[in-house]
Formats: structure tokens, C-alpha cells, sequence
């Protein structure tokens, strides 16, 4: 891990149990931003207002296991997701004379924020989105750290619904797998699901990944081993890296602005507190504000009954990147504006240093836009999906 820990300062405040597996740990000097925010926790006095706050959990708690039923049988009931109306802004990603990576260029016009409404029954216009004929009609949603294949049902319905072919994935020791996140050793590891998908597509198939947050890590490294298998690369709110660089590295741009991701994060240590973390977990309120600020009370309640720790070796692990094979998939970021997890200015910094073919804006999201704008940021998805091949 080198240098790049060096900067992150432990903090001896006792740790608060309230966190999504409740395995208490001591904060650590290995700090990792992945979930930054300058907002504050919520605090309450009095016997009352407790016995409201237990009523409200075991409401919200209820809710919950409605959504991830709704989830599994998504393609029964997609017609019964209410989903809340947002909008969206895309303009050209600034150019580069001496980037290190091919980029591509399109002829798109800009897209202007769309002020039509949806009616809670009617996720989308099938008539609107036409299939046949694209370079492909595949999505995989590669989901990020913490998260699993659940987040994205509200994405899997409407993209469904439009006449998209949709997986979305559980990377190891993530969402329904079973494996242990504390022993998690490599990025290859955590991301041997969504390689074995690629590797069994078959010959002249392509796919466009969707990777969020930690994803766009994963993406990377399979657009790496795979670039003829895929056809456009989407990353939200996402690590893009550079080849050298790991997720650590990048994310620790913004860790001294951001002492709520310090308090939110809890680093476990599978093999003993003189080796490096072997995951980080999330406190259940404070990640309310880092990664939730603009979502449904249900959607928060889901990923609170949801959201497994973040393991800690591929975090830290190095990309290899070409301009040959990751340089030649044609790469498009979707910035979400109301981030408290990833900041707007690194994510400005990433799109900066290593372009994109093309920037979309999605106004009023917060680091979860499947839950927060979903229908702004299918709109975005669609609209990527039918920009013709070069």
C-alpha cells in the first residue's frame, strides 16, 4: 500500500455498532474515501421521539423487504415501481491534445433537460425506444463497493420494459454471493463474475458495462481484458482510472475535506490488527448522508439490509491499462450533482485527466442515481445506447 496510506490520520473516537454487519472495529490509518459529504447526523432527545424513530425503522424496515421482493420479481411487477421524476444535462467532455488513451468523438447534439412527466404506472414509453438495430441491446449493471445486483431494479425495470437484455451482477462477497469479503486477496477475485460473463458471450457479441462507484474500477479492468466484447463503457459516479493508479489513489484527492467519511468508514481486520485491513464498513446513519441524501426513505431502507463491506485488497491493487485494448472502448461518465460520496470536483478531476467521449449531468442526484433519479438516468443510458458505431 506504500505512501498512499501515509496521509490518513486514525481517529480514537469508539466506534459506533450501528453499521450494516455490526462487527465492531477500531478506526484505522488506512482511510479510503469512497463515500465523502459535508452533511451532518441526525441526533434526537427524549423517550418519545425514540419511540417514534423505533416505529419509523420497523416501517421502513417493512418497506424494505417489499422492495427487495419487488427486485426478485421484477419483470412480474415492473408496472408497480413508483418512481420519482428528475432531469438530466449532458455537454461535450472537454478535449485533451496529449491524453494517453484513443478517444472517440460523436456528433451527437447536446442533450437539454427534459421536463416531461411520468405517470407513477407508466415507467416508460416503450414506443419511444427503438432496439432493433443497435450495436447491441445489452446491459450489464456492475454495481459498487458495498452495494450488489439489488441497487439497480429500478434500472433493470425500466431498461426491461424498453426491450433491453439486462444482468445486472453480484461481484464475490457481494449482494447474494457467499463468499467471505474478508478474503478477498485481488481485484481478479472480486471481479471473477462479471469476467466470466464476458468470457462466455458469444463470438460478435457486445455488451455495454454500466459500472458505479467502485464498478468503474472493475469496468476498467475488463474493458482491458475484453475490448472487442464491448461496445461503449457508461461509468456513474465512477472510478476512471488511469493506467498506474489504484482506487485508493485516486480517492484519497479528497479525503482531507471530508471528515464524515472518516467517521462513516470501519476498517475490519480478518487477520489481526497488525495487517492491513482486509475490508471497510460503512456506519448505517452516517452513510445515510454520504451516499442517500436524495433517495426514497424505502430505497435507504433497503440498502440498510443490503449493503456487505467493501473488501480491501482490490482497493488498493494498481491498473494496467492500454490504449489498445481499454484506450479503444469508447468510454462516457455520468456526473451526479448532489454527491456526497464522490465529489463533484473529483469527479471533474477524473473527467479532466483522462476524457471521455462524452459528460452527462444528472441535476438532484445524489451517489445513488438507480435510486434517486432512476428515470433521468435510464433516459441517459437509452440515449448512449443508440449513438451509432464509429
Amino acid at each position: 500500500m506504500g505512501n498512499s496510506l501515509v496521509c490518513f490520520s486514525p481517529s480514537h473516537k469508539k466506534p459506533n455498532n450501528n453499521n450494516f454487519n455490526r462487527e465492531p472495529s477500531k478506526r484505522s490509518p488506512y482511510s479510503s474515501p469512497f463515500l465523502s459529504s459535508i452533511a451532518s447526523t441526525r441526533r434526537s432527545n427524549g423517550s418519545s421521539k425514540k419511540k417514534e424513530m423505533l416505529a419509523d425503522d420497523l416501517l421502513l424496515q417493512q418497506q424494505a423487504i417489499e422492495a427487495v421482493l419487488l427486485f426478485q420479481n421484477h419483470q412480474k411487477n415492473a408496472s408497480s415501481i413508483p418512481l420519482n421524476r428528475s432531469t438530466s444535462v449532458v455537454y461535450p467532455s472537454p478535449g485533451q491534445q496529449n491524453q494517453s488513451f484513443t478517444k472517440s468523438s460523436s456528433s451527437r447534439q447536446r442533450l437539454r433537460s427534459d421536463a416531461v412527466s411520468f405517470q407513477p404506472l407508466e415507467l416508460v414509453d416503450k414506443q419511444d425506444v427503438k432496439t432493433d438495430g443497435l450495436e447491441t441491446n445489452h446491459f450489464i449493471l456492475v454495481h459498487g463497493g458495498g452495494f450488489g445486483a439489488w441497487c439497480w431494479y429500478k434500472s433493470m425495470t425500466l431498461l426491461e420494459e424498453s426491450g433491453f437484455k439486462v444482468d445486472a451482477v453480484d461481484l464475490t462477497g457481494s449482494g447474494v454471493h457467499s463468499f467471505d469479503t474478508n478474503s478477498i486477496t485481488s481485484l481478479a477475485q472480486y471481479v471473477k463474475p462479471l469476467t466470466d460473463i464476458l468470457e462466455k458471450l458469444g463470438d460478435g457479441k457486445k455488451v455495454i458495462l454500466v459500472g458505479h462507484d467502485f464498478g468503474g474500477t472493475c469496468i476498467s479492468y475488463v474493458m482491458e481484458l475484453f475490448p472487442s466484447k464491448i461496445a461503449k463503457a457508461i461509468f456513474i459516479s465512477a472510478a476512471m482510472l488511469a493506467s498506474g493508479q489504484s482506487t485508493l489513489n485516486l480517492f484519497a484527492q479528497q479525503t482531507g475535506s471530508n471528515d464524515l467519511m472518516r467517521r462513516a468508514q470501519i476498517f475490519l481486520y480478518a487477520n489481526g490488527k497488525d495487517q492491513p485491513p482486509t475490508a471497510i464498513n460503512l456506519d448505517k446513519k452516517l452513510a445515510e448522508d454520504l451516499l442517500f441524501n436524495q433517495s426514497p426513505a424505502k430505497d435507504v431502507a433497503l440498502a440498510s439490509v443490503s449493503m456487505r463491506p467493501i473488501p480491501f485488497a482490490p482497493v488498493t491493487e494498481k491498473l494496467s491499462l492500454s490504449g489498445t485494448n481499454y484506450g479503444s472502448v469508447r468510454r462516457f461518465f455520468i456526473v451526479t450533482q448532489e454527491d456526497h460520496a464522490i465529489s463533484v470536483p473529483l469527479q471533474e478531476t477524473m473527467i479532466e485527466l483522462n476524457p471521455p467521449e462524452q459528460v452527462f449531468r444528472l441535476k438532484g442526484s445524489d451517489h445513488a442515481p438507480f435510486f434517486s433519479r432512476p428515470q433521468a438516468l435510464h433516459r441517459i443510458l437509452v440515449e448512449i445506447s443508440q449513438i451509432p458505431p464509429i
